[in-house]
């Protein structure tokens, strides 16, 4: 099993632009989410700014906090799902709420790792 610290970040080409690193994990986040949605879309994104990490790389850090059981299914399941409409819950009332909860939660604990591995400022 691949460790967290073990991850690759990838480099800029020489003479490309230098990678930009996120501001938030809620960032990387939505950046990942957006650019898994338009692969399995066939399409492209339209963000080209070069960023420290591949999609899957943000991808295998929830996957080993997932399997430490330091985010759970259900917070997975909110990230999915307000990550495809490219927005975080709003903790107004309900069900959104309880989502924002959920969220808030995956943030705090997916911003330490995207942090070590320079994804996130």
């Amino acid at each position: 099993m691949t460790s967290v610290a073990a991850l690759p970040v990838h480099a800029a080409p020489k003479g490309a632009a230098q990678p930009v690193p996120f501001a938030s994990a809620e960032e990387a986040w939505l950046w990942t989410m957006a650019a898994h949605v338009a692969r399995r879309d066939g399409t492209t994104m339209e963000d080209q700014t070069p960023r420290p990490c591949e999609v899957d790389d943000v991808i295998r850090i929830l996957d080993q906090l997932y399997r430490s059981r330091r985010i759970g299914l259900a917070h997975a399941k909110v990230l999915r799902v307000y990550g495809e409409i490219q927005t975080a819950p709003r903790s107004t009332y309900g069900q959104e709420r309880a989502d924002a909860r959920l969220w808030t939660e995956a943030m705090t604990r997916l911003a330490g790792p995207l942090r070590q591995k320079g994804i996130i400022r």
